[in-house]
């Protein structure tokens, strides 16, 4: 049986530490190549797996009895960011499909609002207060923080944290916001939602929304409460058949042609969890590729040190050194390469991603965290250490299967 002497190997050690001090410039040159792998694998996968964990506990929040239904098809949902709408017949549809309770219908649009002598654009959102507050609570977790939800048909609206904290700074409950010369009330702050546009964004009446901006009929998506008793499943499938055979109506009317994108709470978190697996093993792979041409450093620069190093080799050999000795020593200097390369990409990784989720603290476009756990450190730094390893594999074998005498007369 194989047994590690340790005297030796630290002798190994040091054999290989002097040789990579000596060669030092090579050596970090070397390093680098790794570093710079590492460096990518661990910044962008905790930043990925951050904002993973962020969008799937804000889709956490979301009732399993709550649909989503946009308009456009799933394959180009934003279609419905381009300007298509749900139309006021496909909403009385939906409110009158077998197993739904309550249809929310949501418009928004950008507009100048003034508080006192501040004006900034915002994005406004209309709302029939009646059936959306109760979906807003409990279906998808918004709270107020200061205040209460405005009252259905008054001049009252609910701003999000981010307009009270950095657009209007100052503004409070009781204060007034001016809109396109009507004077609006502010009753209620909201608590943030974790994500910049909803907290950025004001909530109006949908009737006043209609008057303020013209848009009088449809709307950019709606949520339709499941009617208890009612499994999601049934109620998906109803919604299908009610707006498809609409729509088939409509186009036989001469209307334009259109289609839905219908989503449960747990498909959207499963489309979201899928998007973001792929694009997770896509930084895996081009990270990889990076360690690997890092790791082709090594093993090039391993060629160059078994060829400048032929006399010691066979001095080592001719006062009794075996061929596992040179390999190990080989092996263990190609090791360190890789295993420095990980701690250097390691730590220039943490310091980045810990810098990105300080700066979207400070500037929240949307609420980012760089979730680094141990496991993350642990498979980068041995993944680094094992390809420095391999790359060092057939550069010590050429050096352990030199002859002493030949290497003592090597020129």
């Amino acid at each position: 049986m194989f047994k590690i002497n340790i005297d030796n190997l630290k002798e190994y050690f040091k054999i290989a530490l002097k040789s990579l001090v000596t060669r030092k410039i090579r050596s970090w040159l070397t390093i680098i190549g790794i570093v710079i792998g590492v460096f990518l694998i661990v910044s962008l996968l905790s930043l990925s797996e951050g904002l993973k964990g962020a969008v799937l506990q804000q889709l956490g929040k979301m009732g399993k009895d709550l649909i989503t239904i946009l308009p456009g098809d799933a394959s180009n949902i934003i279609a419905s960011l381009a300007g298509e709408k749900l139309s006021e017949d496909d909403i009385k549809t939906m409110q009158k499909t077998k197993g739904v309770d309550v249809v929310v219908s949501i418009n928004h649009t950008s507009i100048t609002a003034r508080h006192k002598n501040e004006k900034k654009t915002v994005m406004i959102y209309g709302n029939d207060w009646r059936n959306a507050m109760d979906v807003y609570k409990n279906d998808l977790g918004w709270s107020v923080n200061h205040g209460r939800w405005p009252i259905p048909g008054k001049n009252e609206v609910i701003i999000g944290s981010i307009v009270a904290d950095e657009m209007f700074p100052g503004i409070k409950t009781g204060s007034e916001l001016v809109m396109k010369g009507r004077k609006f009330e502010v009753v209620g702050i909201l608590n943030s939602v974790g994500e910049k546009q909803d907290d950025s964004m004001v909530g109006i009446d949908l009737n006043i929304f209609k008057l303020l901006t013209g848009e009088r009929e449809g709307a950019r998506m709606a949520f339709v409460k499941i009617k208890a008793g009612y499994s999601a499943e049934n109620v998906v499938d109803n919604l299908k058949k009610e707006l498809e055979d609409n729509r088939k109506r409509r186009v036989g009317e001469g209307e334009s042609d259109s289609s839905y994108t219908i989503l449960t709470s747990e498909k959207i978190t499963a489309l979201v969890g899928n998007i973001m697996g792929v694009i997770q093993a896509i930084i895996i792979g081009f990270a990889s590729i990076a360690i690997i041409v890092g790791g082709i450093g090594i093993m090039n620069t391993m060629y160059t040190s078994v060829s400048e190093r032929i006399k010691e080799i066979g001095i080592m050999k001719a006062i009794g050194a075996k061929n596992k000795t040179i390999t190990t020593i080989f092996l263990i200097e190609s090791g360190i390469f890789g295993m420095l390369g990980g701690i250097g990409g390691t730590l220039l990784g943490l310091i980045f991603a810990k810098s990105i989720e300080i700066y979207f603290q400070i500037h929240p476009l949307f609420y980012l965290k760089a979730d680094v756990g141990p496991g993350l450190i642990l498979f980068s730094i041995t993944f680094s250490f094992l390809v420095g390893c391999a790359s060092g594999f057939f550069p010590a074998k050429v050096a352990a299967k030199l002859k002493p005498v030949d290497a003592l007369r090597y020129e």
